[in-house]
């Protein structure tokens, strides 16, 4: 069954400013009029679910239902193999209630201090939801791996300074966002896993050939 097509106009179910930007330059060159949770002062609901695809369903099936707007919605993390994929899902947790992402690096680096870790192999993981107030949901999820090194950077958000994708020589934190999650659309090649999961998006719900 082909999945369903989105038009018009869309709430991204975020109040982080980072991937509201993001999703909003991925957006853009569909015509999607882009609306954030935070500027239609939407509720955040309780991240319950166990997988990143759950919580993304959670917070776009929220939306959309207090909208009345397709809902678009990521849930994504920092995995690091030495700590057993942490933080993985509770990767906004481990910053804490101010978003402090220094002490949430920090606190990685401390871990694979604790554990006496050589293995610094890492991976970002994205689940990106469509939602409709009806309940139908759409699910693309998107993957990059690399390892943790220590920060530099100021560019991205969050975890981006401590991350190198495979085969860079520069961190998340050094690049630009057109470089991080800009689209080749002829050969569907993306380097974030936000974008990774946004090309399955726009193939398969935006009209992207």
């Amino acid at each position: 069954m082909s999945a369903r097509r989105l038009e018009g106009r869309v709430v991204i179910a975020t109040h982080n400013a980072g991937k509201l930007a993001e999703m909003r330059e991925l957006l853009a060159p569909f015509g999607i009029e882009a609306v954030s949770a935070g500027e239609l002062n939407l509720p955040e609901p309780d991240e319950t679910g166990t997988m990143f695809a759950e919580n993304a369903s959670l917070k776009a099936l929220a939306a959309a239902e207090a909208s009345g707007l397709p809902a678009f919605a990521d849930d994504s993390g920092l995995c690091v193999d030495a700590l057993d994929g942490a933080p993985g899902l509770f990767s906004a947790r481990w910053a804490g209630p101010t978003k402090d992402f220094s002490a949430a690096m920090a606190r990685i680096e401390a871990e694979l201090d604790r554990r006496e870790a050589t293995d610094r192999s890492a991976h970002f993981v994205s689940a990106l939801v469509l939602a409709w107030p009806d309940g139908h949901t759409e699910l693309f999820e998107g993957r990059v791996f690399g390892r943790i090194v220590p920060p530099r950077g100021e560019k991205g958000f969050g975890y981006d300074p401590i991350f190198e994708a495979e085969g860079m020589d520069r961190t998340f934190g050094e690049i630009s966002s057109d470089e991080k999650h800009g689209v080749d659309w002829q050969s569907g090649a993306a380097l974030s896993h936000r974008a990774r999961a946004f090309v399955d998006l726009a193939r398969a719900c935006l009209g992207q050939n």
